[in-house]
């Protein structure tokens, strides 16, 4: 899964690593984006134009009677999203790039090194990012809600999930599963609201080659979505 990552790019930069429009309000710097976080996000319309928003990460379907609904929803498997009623529909449509300056994820303690407080080996968070420093475009998908309940004049919340798949080589050791990253050949063809062949568009949601991501332990303070900071992302002490 995806669960934690780094935002710490301006949306000035973003938006013109990925030829993107920037209208909205900045988001603030966040080295450690969780669950239910504003994250940037790039879409395209009809004519292929490019715009860099702002979703709330977690995934709430147009059916969905709340919101609480979206800390469940956000990653989504690509060998199924094809199939599942909450993702099928945004897969034909609803797709956009996530982009990260890298990702954490957790290695399982080894016996003989850390433990926890209840005495078992303790894991090590790791923090993953693109070999040439440059950001990941991570594949996800989006949609738009609001509370029925409050009336027709409701704002709209627009949400995204990430897209995952089995993890390679390089990722392996750590988790058994990785973000999709898309390369920038294949932007256009996904981010196009008007293609709808699904069939070819899953050929892209596959492992990216081992010499894209490199990979580093970093110290737990990370483990606590309160801490903030580019001192997370340094490498650990030995």
């Amino acid at each position: 899964m995806c669960g934690r990552f780094v935002s710490s790019s301006s949306a000035d930069a973003i938006s013109k690593f990925f030829g993107a429009s920037f209208e909205s309000e900045a988001l603030p710097v966040n080295f450690n984006v969780a669950p239910t976080h504003d994250v940037y996000a790039v879409v395209a319309d009809s004519d292929g134009e490019r715009a860099l928003r702002s979703f709330h990460w977690g995934l709430v379907p147009s059916w969905a009677k709340d919101i609480k609904i979206g800390s469940r929803m956000i990653n989504a498997r690509a060998e199924t999203i094809a199939e599942k009623p909450a993702f099928k529909g945004l897969f034909k449509k609803h797709r956009l790039l996530i982009p990260m300056d890298g990702f954490y994820e957790w290695q399982q303690g080894q016996a003989g090194g850390p433990l926890t407080k209840a005495g078992k080996p303790a894991k090590t968070p790791m923090f993953i990012h693109r070999a040439d420093g440059s950001p990941l475009a991570v594949a996800g998908l989006w949609a738009a809600w609001r509370d029925r309940a409050a009336g027709p004049e409701a704002p709209w919340l627009h949400s995204c999930t990430v897209i995952t798949t089995s993890a390679n080589t390089t990722m392996a050791p750590v988790h058994d599963r990785m973000p999709v990253i898309l390369k920038a050949t294949d932007w256009q063809q996904w981010l196009d609201p008007t293609y709808h062949d699904t069939a070819d568009l899953a050929r892209l949601l596959v492992p990216a080659p081992v010499d894209v991501l490199t990979m580093h332990a970093v110290d737990t303070a990370v483990n606590n979505v309160r801490n903030n900071g580019p001192e997370l992302i340094e490498p650990a002490a030995l």
